[in-house]
């Protein structure tokens, strides 16, 4: 898996971005789940690839197809058919799914269009819905798009890993002091 990222420019600051997010989580005592579907399992990697991530990474789900969406992580039909796999709701949704579904008390789910094909004038290659859902705090859950260039499959997919590990720091930053 680190092998098809080391080409990539930046690999080794998400390198160092994904240590920062399981030393920060592992000081706090908190552990995280991902819920992932354009990436794959790519955010769970990289997490696991780092030393001590047992203390922190509960668990990951790859849910690529709405079936494993609806069925591990209890997405609602009715919003994959409004909105589409690639929508905010449905992004909140798998993260309240994979935190009820865990032991952790944060987690950030992804669902996006990578290419080359499957965009659309309304939801161009490029673009990422995140979900993030706490237990701490507030119990508060965030969803947020963004429509990254479309730098190729392998980009996007650098980018959404990256973003995510973001929402991770985020929260640990702002929610759990």
């Amino acid at each position: 898996m680190m092998d098809q990222f080391e080409t990539v420019p930046g690999f080794d600051d998400l390198a160092h971005q994904a240590a920062l997010v399981i030393e920060t989580f592992a000081a706090k005592g908190f552990k995280i789940a991902t819920a992932e579907s354009c990436t794959g399992g790519m955010i769970g990697a990289m997490l696991t690839e780092v030393a001590g991530s047992s203390a922190v990474v509960d668990r990951g789900f790859i849910t690529y197809s709405n079936e494993a969406k609806m069925e591990m992580l209890g997405v609602p039909e009715e919003d994959l058919i409004s909105f589409g796999a690639v929508s905010e709701p449905v992004a909140k949704a798998m993260a309240k799914g994979a935190l009820t579904s865990s032991d952790a008390s944060v987690a950030v789910s992804v669902t996006g269009i990578a290419g080359p094909g499957g965009g659309s004038a309304t939801k161009p290659v490029g673009t990422v819905c995140f979900g993030l859902a706490m237990t701490v705090g507030d119990g508060l859950v965030i969803t947020s798009t963004m429509h990254f260039p479309d730098v190729g499959r392998r980009g996007i997919r650098f980018l959404t890993v990256q973003k995510a590990f973001d929402l991770f720091l985020k929260a640990a930053g702002q929610s759990m002091n």
